[in-house]
């Protein structure tokens, strides 16, 4: 099920979104226009990806630089070994939705 999380407008492209929700989940919305959401802790230490660096469709952890893929929550670059949950997300009239995970978190 699909909720109303935020306008678009209030994630600048480049940018993340801190959604608190359980478990906090990080919505990205890339220089290309695309808008992707995952699970907001890092598998490897407890970091906010929402706080890292967005680099076209990866996302760096601040805390030891794992890279994890915004398409399908893949480990790009280590220390980080368990992937994160990512979310279903369309816009609508401009607001972002998100449909969270049912799948169990690693």
């Amino acid at each position: 099920m699909f909720q109303p999380v935020c306008p678009l407008s209030t994630i600048p492209p480049g940018e993340a979104y801190r959604w608190e929700t359980d478990p906090p989940v990080a919505i990205f919305h890339t220089e290309d226009g695309e808008v992707f959401a995952i699970d907001d802790t890092c598998t490897h230490q407890d970091a906010s990806l929402a706080d890292g660096w967005l680099e076209g469709c990866e996302v760096e952890c601040p805390l030891h630089a794992s890279r994890f893929d915004l398409r399908t929550g893949a480990v790009d670059a280590p220390p980080a070994k368990k992937p994160v949950r990512t979310h279903r997300v369309r816009v609508t009239d401009g607001v972002v939705h998100v449909a969270l995970s049912e799948q169990a978190r690693p």
